[in-house]
């Protein structure tokens, strides 16, 4: 509370003093590239931050009409790889897919963050995003910060952040779109938006539905989202705005193609809601926000018909629901030339409870975290960060942030990194980072391996990139190399949760895009990754080569994806995945607004598997078409 009211005095400080000012995009100091929000708070050139960050726009998003973000962030973001397991649906619980891994930081155990604008979206007791919640409907673009971001993010920003900027109306008028496509096993996608703005007021709305029956038995998935997001601008310097995510999903687990399971379901129903008000002068700009992603998990854990054990159906249901509220502040300001100083304050109340249900009764049976008991975990941080530029070749960057957990105490999180323009439209970019994750409710009250001494995971990134743009930005490419030391990493030891482990990574990442006249484009990214300890899920090199073609009313796009050394076992049973997936999307424009379109996947019917036991389906195709009006 005391640091609330300080940074609350400090807003009103800074607002008093430019009450005159008028609005204005960017520093004057600043030459416009792309913007981004991510590697700092406020609306910022990209070339002037040390850290990598990766922009997938709505366009790219929408180009293959997928319902998720995933398979486009994993095609397009170097070092970034998504699992699945079929055509839809990537679940809960054993056997779950959507697990993102970047440079071989694992967003499954909690250590890459997704955030929507800016809000972190986790599991509270299990510490891991929801993949089938990040639906492409409510996204204009997504912004990937690979290295960690803890110093403006907090615990489980410790790999990185993955964040969904939502869609808006800037200009006045309505716009309608609807997108519709069924196709192999079943699979049917919807989704329809609506995004207005009279004046001061503007709104976007949006549903989704999606089934598929998926290539196996037993594996059916299905899939409501809704999206709701209303601003009003009380003046040309302030806003308001308030925003509701809603996704229920119904999904099934076959278990492995050697030990088939049944009755393996879940109903999930994830949450996120944020309210907040938003300043912008042209020498500072700020948001004072509310938000809370909550969901409710019902879970069958299945049985195994063929096994000698475990070969009868589960009696009870687990059932858990969570939440992560929390309060967060920040405020920018050009205080003196060429400059911009951040200071930010993040409040969160992490919320977890378990319980099972009998199946045919309905009644409770109290076993799950501390008895059944309601756990609160709570984390208080503030953060500064100075950025400088000199001489307009050179820009320093250096932050800090003091967090601090209920639980396991204080952490002071530390990054540094500069910018060096040595040639025009040329960046060198060094930064060295900490990351850090406290543990989960799970890993400290959840099961026999718990352990309420658990300590923060740490992790120290160090990174050197170049990057360059030509011919007015048509043509860009960069290069960066990455080490990572972790430890305290928290492993299961003789049944037991303990601060043992360590992570010694280091790798190369390569992209390039040229936009090479008005009807041809061409992209590329390449990753390969190094680790002393090999993880799940994390491939040794992922390669992607994509092209666009745009002719009169056709419009076509390939992409061309290579995965060599994909751990799908590690330890005395290691096993490892190569395999090339070949997709394409095809699309007629037949009138204004109307467009028909067909994927395929997988086109060279490659035999792989994400998981092990959960072979990927071979040739799959959909068929749709997008009305926009």
């Amino acid at each position: 509370m005391r640091y609330s009211i300080i940074c609350l005095l400090a807003l009103l400080f800074v607002e008093s003093s430019n009450a005159a000012e008028t609005l204005a995009i960017a520093d004057s100091t600043q030459r416009i590239g792309e913007v981004v929000v991510t590697g700092t708070r406020n609306a910022t050139d990209i070339r002037h931050l040390p850290q990598t960050v990766t922009i997938v726009g709505r366009n790219k998003l929408t180009e293959n009409n997928r319902q998720s973000i995933l398979p486009t962030l994993t095609e397009q973001v170097p070092g970034l790889f998504a699992t699945s397991r079929g055509m839809m649906g990537y679940g809960v619980s054993g056997g779950a897919s959507g697990g993102m891994m970047l440079r071989g930081i694992s967003s499954s155990a909690g250590q890459i963050m997704v955030l929507i604008d800016g809000h972190p979206q986790y599991n509270g007791i299990y510490g891991h995003s929801i993949a089938d919640s990040y639906q492409t409907m409510m996204a204009e673009r997504v912004e990937v910060l690979r290295g960690p971001a803890s110093m403006l993010y907090g615990s489980n920003a410790m790999g990185g952040v993955i964040n969904i900027v939502t869609r808006g109306m800037q200009q006045d008028g309505c716009r309608t779109m609807f997108n519709i496509g069924a196709g192999s096993y079943g699979t049917i996608q919807t989704d329809g938006s609506n995004r207005y703005r009279s004046g001061k007021f503007s709104s976007t709305v949006a549903a989704q539905y999606g089934r598929s029956d998926n290539h196996r038995q037993n594996m059916g998935f299905e899939q409501f989202g809704g999206y709701v997001k209303l601003g009003y601008d009380i003046s040309n310097f302030w806003n308001v705005y308030a925003d509701l995510d809603i996704t229920h999903f119904n999904a099934s687990y076959p278990g492995t193609v050697d030990n088939p399971m049944l009755e393996a379901d879940q109903w999930i129903t994830r949450g996120a809601a944020a309210i907040g008000i938003e300043n912008h002068y042209s020498r500072t700009s700020g948001r004072l926000s509310v938000y809370d992603n909550f969901g409710r998990h019902k879970i069958n854990d299945g049985y195994y018909p063929m096994s000698t054990s475990n070969n009868t159906p589960k009696e009870r249901y687990f059932r858990s629901s969570d939440a992560l509220m929390g309060v967060s502040w920040f405020q920018t300001a050009n205080l003196w030339k060429n400059s911009r100083l951040t200071l930010g304050f993040d409040y969160q109340d992490i919320y977890g409870h378990t319980w099972y249900t009998n199946r045919k009764t309905g009644e409770e049976e109290e076993n799950g975290i501390k008895q059944s008991a309601d756990v609160h975990n709570q984390e208080t941080a503030v953060y500064l960060d100075i950025r400088q530029e000199f001489l307009s070749w050179l820009t320093l960057d250096a932050g800090i942030r003091y967090d601090h957990h209920t639980v396991t105490g204080n952490e002071w999180i530390p990054q540094a990194g500069l910018v060096i323009r040595p040639v025009n439209n040329g960046e060198i970019r060094l930064m060295a980072s900490k990351g850090f994750r406290n543990p989960t409710m799970k890993e400290m009250y959840l099961y026999p391996p718990s352990n309420e001494d658990l300590k923060p995971e740490r992790m120290w990134n160090y990174e050197l990139s170049w990057h360059q743009q030509f011919i007015d930005g048509k043509f860009k490419y960069g290069f960066n190399a990455f080490k990572i030391n972790a430890d305290n990493i928290i492993q299961t030891v003789n049944r037991k949760n303990i601060n043992t482990g360590e992570i010694h990574n280091y790798g190369l990442e390569a992209e390039a895009e040229w936009q090479i006249n008005e009807h041809w484009s061409v992209n590329t990214n390449h990753s390969w990754l190094h680790m002393d300890n090999p993880v799940v899920s994390a491939p040794q090199y992922k390669g992607f080569i994509g092209c666009n073609l745009r002719y009169g009313k056709f419009v076509a796009n390939t992409g061309i994806m290579q995965v060599v050394g994909l751990y799908t076992a590690v330890g005395s049973n290691e096993s490892k995945e190569s395999f090339t997936i070949v997709n394409a999307t095809v699309g007629y424009n037949m009138y204004k607004g109307l467009q028909f379109w067909l994927r395929g996947d997988n086109l060279l019917a490659q035999r792989y598997e994400y998981i092990i036991g959960m072979p990927m389906p071979k040739a799959t195709f959909m068929a749709g078409f997008n009305l926009e009006f």
